[in-house]
């Protein structure tokens, strides 16, 4: 399954489950909840997964934890707050690149509709992200 399918699974899993349990819960209950939607539909997750980090010359074990990883190609990263902060993006576009990987959903089970909670970042399309995602 290509990145833009395994989205839609991820996109339609998280509609689901925020019209089952509604905004607000901890972030860690949405992980262990969409995981085991995702794997209900076949599909492999890494939950929590560290992801090395190599700088001058130095390599560290852990630069940061992935909160899923899908098929190992896309990375979603999970928030239960009320709006999603600039900070968040960059975040994001860091773990995108050193994660190598192509495609990134943010998830904010916070929003009181969904589909507002959801940004998609694409590895190399920086520019395109504040017509993507809604800032506060």
């Amino acid at each position: 399954m290509k990145e833009n399918e395994l989205a839609k699974e991820i996109v339609d899993a998280a509609f689901l489950i925020h019209n089952g349990l509604g905004p607000g819960l901890l972030e860690s209950v949405y992980e262990v909840v969409l995981s085991n939607e995702l794997e209900n539909r076949g599909l492999t997750i890494e939950r929590q997964k560290p992801i090395p980090l190599h700088y001058n010359g130095l390599s560290f074990n852990e630069g940061f934890r992935a909160d899923l990883i899908v098929e190992n190609k896309v990375i979603v990263k999970l928030k239960s707050v009320v709006t999603i902060a600039q900070v968040h993006m960059k975040q994001l576009l860091t773990y995108i690149r050193l994660a190598d990987k192509r495609l990134v959903l943010l998830i904010n089970f916070g929003s009181v509709l969904i589909k507002n909670g959801i940004c998609r970042i694409v590895n190399g399309l920086e520019e395109l992200l504040l017509r993507l995602c809604v800032f506060a």
